[in-house]
């Protein structure tokens, strides 16, 4: 690490922690040559790789904004969308790829958008999943009932035995 003040090509880092939400490092460091202390921060890089081939930064925000758009005129909170990008994020970053397509990112959004609000799931599926008939809409209306007469999963009673796997979010045929 270059130091910032006078370009010497080292620094000692005196201090290290971990952001409030765990996803990043902060480093204290100190340039040996003028002594002087400056702050960075480290996070692990994860890529999208977009349909037409090009590669960018996941971007929890971006996330946020695509969903954001199916939730017009719906019940869904700032505070909700926030969750529910940081639940995707963490969901990516899970898999432990470094790289990831947009259809991977899709995936792990439809199924926090089912549990948050139904219609915009739905909005949110017909663009993703590229519906194209009535057909289709009525498919995904018919899964997504079948989900809901299903009993709910029991809850963890502590004891460490879990209740049954929650469904399967409803996915795109490829």
């Amino acid at each position: 690490m270059h130091c910032p003040f006078c370009r010497h090509p080292d620094s000692r880092v005196v201090d290290s922690r971990t952001t409030d939400d765990g996803t990043s490092i902060r480093r204290r460091r100190q340039c040996p040559d003028c002594a002087r202390r400056f702050t960075t921060v480290e996070t692990a890089s994860l890529m999208v790789i977009k349909r037409c081939g090009v590669t960018e930064p996941f971007s929890r925000n971006k996330v946020i904004a695509g969903v954001r758009k199916a939730c017009q005129g719906r019940p869904v909170t700032e505070d909700a969308l926030a969750k529910l990008g940081q639940r995707v994020e963490e969901a990516v970053r899970a898999t432990g790829s470094a790289e990831l397509s947009t259809h991977d990112v899709g995936l792990a959004i439809l199924g926090p958008l089912r549990e948050l609000d139904l219609v915009a799931y739905l909005r949110f599926a017909s663009v993703y999943r590229a519906f194209d008939s009535l057909e289709d809409f009525e498919a995904a209306i018919t899964e997504l009932r079948e989900l809901r007469e299903q009993p709910p999963p029991a809850q963890d009673s502590g004891n460490g035995e879990a209740g049954p796997a929650l469904p399967v979010p409803v996915t795109a045929a490829d």
